[in-house]
């Protein structure tokens, strides 16, 4: 056999070969816990999403709400106004 090709394992050779079977190992074991990670982050964000959603259909309703006591406020103002007019016509008379 030639040299080049039959070539005598070492315990350097092994050692280094264990070395490279725990990097690879811990890789594999890094990659799983970030996927993981990864689908859980998701599952938050759908779920926090959902709540944003929820928070912005509510600011929304107080909105409108907001908005309708506003013109109820308007229009009182205006009934009064008149009704101030109508009680000044009516002192004007002479009964």
């Amino acid at each position: 056999m030639r040299e080049d090709v039959a070539r005598v394992t070492t315990p350097e050779d092994l050692g280094s070969l264990d070395r490279l079977e725990q990097k690879v190992k811990m890789l594999v074991a890094t990659v799983g816990r970030l996927q993981g990670e990864q689908t859980r982050m998701a599952e938050e964000n759908r779920r926090l999403a959902g709540e944003l959603d929820a928070a912005r259909a509510r600011a929304d309703e107080a909105e409108n709400g907001l908005a309708e006591a506003e013109t109820l406020r308007q229009e009182r103002d205006q009934v009064r106004a008149r009704v101030a007019g109508m009680l000044e016509q009516l002192e004007g008379l002479d009964l």
